[in-house]
């Protein structure tokens, strides 16, 4: 009897746990639902609407999700009228022109293939016939006018899976905070405030996030720290580490100064079913606030 139960039981878990990340499409309930647990108001009001470009062209890993964060983020503009937003797939984006009509980039889980993991060259390389050397002189001058654009006061917000966008670059990991090493499976974690009383995480309101996510593990820039945390995951509540560390835990989201811009960098969410959690909503409205620079917290990097 005790061995059915627990059969019983482990069928019912993972069944569950399938629920909980299987793909769905985008349907008018959806977007209701979404419009509906959205904030409102921004935390900081009275604020000039912003021009936001939310860039949603992955060449490498696809992930589903993409296309309702794109959702997801002009119903946070629309609903609060604080926000124009833009989505963008093309290079020509990146244009310095271009990047002068926005208050803030918004890279949303636009993977480049690997192993270059240059998202720049392979936009060129879909869309030119231009030889290889062309095209990566032509990538690093794309990659040097994103840059220059966030130093010079442009925000930079990066969504889960895109903080791989320049992913061998040092000078690029410096600016974002960090890159992409590795993940372990998907599995439900408890993502918990470094700090409950700093102002981008007040939507938590001191119990942080639980639900089903990739557990990202970083390298290059991650480790000097030059970033103030928001989010950790406990390592030792993990499951399939591929690697033993001497830290006990991982911080999967964080906010920094690049020049006179900012740099935001959540890792929540994987899939589309974590959005179904209104602080959710609420920490990413914050997040744009922060970058376009409305919102004023502490940013100072806590260092190594």
């Amino acid at each position: 009897m005790k061995k059915n139960i627990t059969v019983l039981f482990l069928f019912v878990t993972s069944f569950i746990f399938a629920q909980q990340v299987e793909k769905f499409e985008i349907t008018e309930e959806w977007l209701a639902k979404i419009e509906q647990m959205a904030p409102s108001e921004t935390t900081v009001k009275n604020v000039t609407k912003k021009k936001v470009l939310v860039f949603s062209k992955a060449t490498g890993f696809d992930h589903w999700t993409i296309p309702h964060n794109a959702e997801m983020l002009k119903i946070l503009g629309k609903k609060t009228n604080a926000f124009e937003v833009h989505i963008g797939y093309d290079i020509e984006n990146f244009d310095k022109k271009n990047l002068k009509k926005y208050d803030a980039v918004i890279f949303n889980n636009c993977n480049p293939s690997g192993p270059k993991r240059d998202l720049f060259f392979d936009l060129l390389q879909m869309n030119t016939n231009l030889p290889d050397n062309e095209i990566i002189a032509l990538s690093k001058q794309y990659e040097t006018n994103l840059m220059d654009y966030v130093s010079n006061g442009g925000g930079l917000m990066i969504m889960h899976g895109a903080i791989t966008v320049q992913n061998n670059s040092t000078k690029f990991s410096k600016m974002t905070g960090g890159s992409f090493d590795y993940h372990p499976k998907q599995q439900e974690m408890h993502v918990k405030e470094v700090d409950p009383n700093h102002p981008l995480v007040q939507a938590f309101k001191g119990k942080g996030l639980t639900h089903v996510d990739e557990p990202y593990f970083f390298n290059n820039a991650y480790f000097d720290y030059n970033f103030r945390p928001l989010l950790y995951i406990e390592i030792d509540k993990l499951e399939g580490m591929r690697k033993e560390v001497d830290e006990k835990i991982n911080y999967v989201s964080w906010i920094k100064r690049h020049g006179k811009g900012r740099v935001f960098y959540s890792s929540p969410s994987h899939n589309a079913q974590s959005l179904d959690h209104p602080e959710l909503l609420q920490f990413f409205l914050d997040g744009m606030q922060y970058v376009v620079g409305d919102l004023k917290c502490d940013d100072s990097p806590i260092g190594k």
